[in-house]
């Protein structure tokens, strides 16, 4: 049923029941989207093996794949999520998930596993724009960011599962399915029932009416308009989420091949450990990035969110130095925590950043766009990481991620501190500070 004409509602004064039951279960729902992503990057090995390919086709593998498909198709669907019923929008994505991670699995070649997990990125890239847009028609204003947080957390709770149960769930797998399938195929098809249980428990969310605004009334419901009028804090924004996207997913999505390759340890524990390192970060970082926030916005009202990310970003800076020169494991490990902390606070209030930017009847459109933007980022990462290992560092790959890393920080960076000046002229206060 069309909602684009449904008159706009006042942000609840109160959580509901079903509203809070409904955010929890929208992170629940896209942290499995996430598990995947664990099992696979602990598995790179193993697929690069199967399918005897070189570190640029893995780095490839773990950036674009999830970027060609799914991003380019996130912001069209995410324009029926600003018009019909989002709640069945989610439930489809999720159907669609499941069977493309079992298509996955069955891959015959790397180009059709390829194409696999490219698609099946679509659900990720229009999931989330299509809960940030819920967010703020399910939450009370007052509750908004905590809201954002406490979703965030259990999307970080399904990514670091992935990484830490990856183990239990290869050996799930092959407990399950007999036959002479390699375990990372038998562990997709094991995660793709995750589907069936989600679609059913999806049934009882709410779907809510979208909620009036000042900023609605004023921008209308042009996206174009709002980028023309935006487009100096648009670019700023980009420039800082984005040059911070390069250099976390360089690390992220090829750490565990990195750290096999650079001290001969097991796959399975070293994604036990970036399980652990992955839960404590992204969760741990959310309550100081709230607290920040509250504290620090009383004085510098939205620009506060600039400057927190833009002084995390430089504290990351050194620990991504420190990558290049760690010479036993658990020193990596301890380190690479220290930069996905610093980097996890700078991400936190992306998404309440783009609520303020965002007119209520484009917010769904408006986060399409930014995670096709920053996926294109994101991308860069891993595949520059990739190729800077094959042809300059002889499959040095640790010191080819540091390599990318620290100049997309030092932008990063560079980027923030000009979004912090802007907002500072432009004087916004923060609600509910």
């Amino acid at each position: 049923m069309a909602v684009a004409d449904a008159a706009p509602v006042q942000a609840p004064a109160a959580w509901t029941l079903q509203g809070l039951l409904t955010v929890v279960f929208l992170g629940v729902a896209a942290g499995l989207q996430l598990v995947d992503i664990g099992v696979q990057a602990v598995s790179l090995s193993a697929i690069q093996r199967s399918f005897q390919v070189s570190d640029t086709a893995i780095g490839a593998l773990q950036g674009l794949a999830g970027v060609l498909v799914g991003s380019a198709l996130a912001i069209p669907l995410a324009r029926f999520g600003d018009q019909f019923s989002r709640k069945r929008m989610l439930l489809c994505l999720i159907a669609a998930s499941s069977a493309l991670m079992a298509i996955s699995g069955l891959a015959p070649n790397f180009p059709v596993f390829f194409l696999g997990r490219s698609t099946a990125g679509i659900a990720e890239f229009a999931m989330v724009p299509l809960v940030y847009s819920m967010i703020p028609d399910l939450a009370p204003e007052r509750h908004r960011v905590a809201a954002n947080l406490g979703f965030a957390a259990l999307m970080a709770a399904g990514a670091s599962g992935g990484f830490y149960f990856s183990g239990a769930i290869l050996a799930a797998a092959d407990a399950v399915y007999a036959g002479p399938l390699e375990p990372w195929r038998k562990g997709f098809l094991l995660l793709s029932l995750a589907g069936l249980p989600l679609l059913l428990l999806g049934l009882a969310t709410a779907d809510p009416a979208r909620r009036a605004g000042a900023a609605a009334a004023a921008a209308g419901a042009s996206l174009r308009h709002f980028l023309s009028r935006q487009r100096r804090a648009i670019g700023l924004f980009v420039g800082v989420a984005g040059c911070l996207m390069i250099a976390v997913q360089a690390l992220n999505q090829l750490l565990t091949l990195a750290l096999e390759r650079r001290f001969s340890a097991d796959p399975a524990a070293i994604g036990y450990a970036i399980g652990i390192i992955i839960l404590v970060t992204s969760v741990g970082c959310l309550p100081v990035a709230g607290l920040l926030d509250r504290w620090l916005g009383r004085a510098f009202g939205q620009a506060v969110r600039p400057l927190i990310m833009g002084l995390s970003v430089l504290l990351a800076l050194p620990a991504m130095l420190l990558m290049a020169m760690v010479q036993t494991l658990d020193w990596a490990l301890v380190v690479a925590g220290g930069f996905l902390f610093m980097t996890c606070t700078a991400n936190a209030l992306v998404p309440t950043m783009l609520q303020d930017l965002a007119p209520a009847p484009l917010r769904a459109r408006v986060f399409a766009l930014w995670s096709f933007v920053v996926s294109v980022f994101s991308a860069t990462g891993p595949l520059l990481a990739g190729m800077v290992s094959d042809y300059w560092f002889s499959q040095r790959l640790l010191d080819a991620i540091v390599a990318v890393a620290v100049p997309a920080l030092a932008l990063s960076a560079v980027c923030a501190a000009g979004a912090f000046r802007q907002g500072r002229a432009a004087g916004r206060p923060l609600a509910g500070a």
